[in-house]
């Protein structure tokens, strides 16, 4: 089974696989949306460049289960930005080299 991300009731579910590698003991996340590539980027708080290149919000990781599974809360950037609220899978892909994930809004 591949690790996957869904919108759910206006979180984002990020499968314990993304988690480990990505955020580690990290428990928040920087997130913006950048309207041009159509894309919410999410990244550890850790990455001081996410700061300094975009205007990031904070957002706390939700443990969902035992497996790791965690959940962020986007509702706000989903009101602020028009953006589909429809519960679904999202597309995504990882950036190893600087710990960000864009999904596809």
């Amino acid at each position: 089974m591949s690790a996957k991300i869904t919108l759910k009731t206006s979180h984002i579910y990020l499968d314990n696989e993304l988690i480990e590698p990505i955020f580690g003991e990290i428990h928040y996340a920087y997130i913006t949306y950048v309207e041009e590539q159509g894309k919410i980027l999410i990244t550890p708080v850790s990455s001081q460049w996410f700061v300094k290149m975009y205007k990031p919000t904070q957002f706390l990781l939700k443990s969902r289960n035992l497996k790791g599974d965690k959940t962020l809360a986007i509702r706000e950037i989903l009101i602020d930005n028009d953006l589909d609220m429809t519960d679904r899978e999202l597309e995504y892909e990882i950036i190893e080299k600087t710990n960000l994930i864009k999904v596809s809004i």
